[in-house]
């Protein structure tokens, strides 16, 4: 059986742009704004999942009270850590690590960020997470409330799109985005 998995990203943050990471800044009023509206007419879920981190948690525990869903809050499900580049902007680290930076963005899954997680690390916990989800959830549309990276990683691999091109894949705060997971681990993108 193939579960729904809706991916909706958090909004926008207090602390702004940049590298957020493992950072646990809260949503702004435009963030809440985006994430209630990208929610509108949506569903109906059978299930919320959510990243334990504020950004993310606390939107998904106001929609489950509306909603009368529960919560479960996924940890596999955070966003990439940044290690030393956490809470910078990619224009600060162009004036301090340009080169690094630009090894990153060509291919996020050859080099990692001082102290940071390595991008193989990283998509092999949020992949081993979809798999648990699907497992426990198969048949049920599940709505997950994570992150850009963790969005991106899978909207790539539903894409069949090649390593090099995850960062590629445009995420905005707020978006909405439908995958099926099967049961041999395939994703795909779902109308």
């Amino acid at each position: 059986m193939t579960l729904r998995l809706d991916l909706l990203r958090h909004g926008e943050t207090e602390l702004g742009g940049g590298l957020r990471g493992s950072l646990d800044d809260a949503l702004t009023d435009t963030g809440w704004a985006q994430m209630r509206g990208a929610v509108i007419e949506q569903g109906p879920w059978d299930r919320l999942i959510s990243s334990p981190l504020q950004r993310c948690a606390r939107f998904a525990n106001e929609l489950g009270a509306q909603l009368g869903l529960p919560v479960q809050l996924e940890k596999d499900l955070q966003e990439l850590h940044f290690g030393a580049w956490e809470g910078q902007s990619a224009l600060a680290l162009m004036e301090t690590d340009a080169e690094a930076l630009g090894q990153f963005w060509a291919d996020p899954y050859s080099f990692t960020p001082p102290q940071g997680e390595p991008v193989v690390d990283f998509s092999a916990r949020v992949l081993a997470a979809v798999q648990r989800l699907h497992a426990t959830y198969a048949g049920e549309r599940v709505l997950l409330i994570s992150h850009g990276g963790v969005m991106r990683l899978l909207l790539a691999q539903a894409r069949g799109l090649p390593r090099e091109q995850l960062l590629n894949v445009e995420v905005g705060h707020g978006a909405l985005f439908s995958l099926a997971v099967e049961a041999d681990g395939l994703l795909r993108e779902a109308s």
